[in-house]
């Protein structure tokens, strides 16, 4: 069974994006097989928990290197923290079971193309504001 997808983007303290892609789900929708709704909001909730953890390590990690794209920051379970950091100190944060590294590269570059098309084409876009909006979570969300 594959495990859900979650994607964060984290401004200074707060959210400013979120998006889980569950991988496992059939395409009539529902849970996976065998898994009952209490247990997926406990699995949610334990993603998100990983994800708040793992903040600590990408400052650590972000003063030991210069590349943006910062490779996996940490490891829990069958999961494992990818996070890429703009120059705006934004960070995006993703939570996988161990896809290919070049992958996940290549995602980070498209969202960062498309994060600096919302702040470019967006005159009054507050920095570390909600960039939730609907076409920019249509652009993430696979086809």
């Amino acid at each position: 069974m594959s495990s859900p997808v979650l994607f964060v983007i984290v401004g200074k303290n707060e959210p400013l994006f979120e998006a889980e892609i569950d991988t496992s789900l059939s395409s009539t929708g529902g849970t996976p097989g065998g898994v009952t709704q209490q247990q997926s909001e406990m699995s949610t909730r334990q993603n998100y928990f990983v994800l708040h953890s793992a903040l600590d390590l990408v400052e650590k990690s972000a003063w030991t290197t210069n590349s943006m794209y910062l490779r996996v920051v940490d490891k829990v379970n069958q999961q494992q923290v990818s996070t890429f950091l703009t120059a705006a100190n934004v960070k995006f944060m993703l939570l996988h079971g161990g896809k290919g590294e070049e992958v996940i590269k290549n995602f980070f570059n498209e969202v960062y193309g498309y994060y600096v098309k919302v702040r470019t084409y967006m005159p009054y876009y507050l920095p570390f504001s909600n960039v939730g909006i609907i076409t920019y979570d249509e652009c993430l969300t696979p086809s």
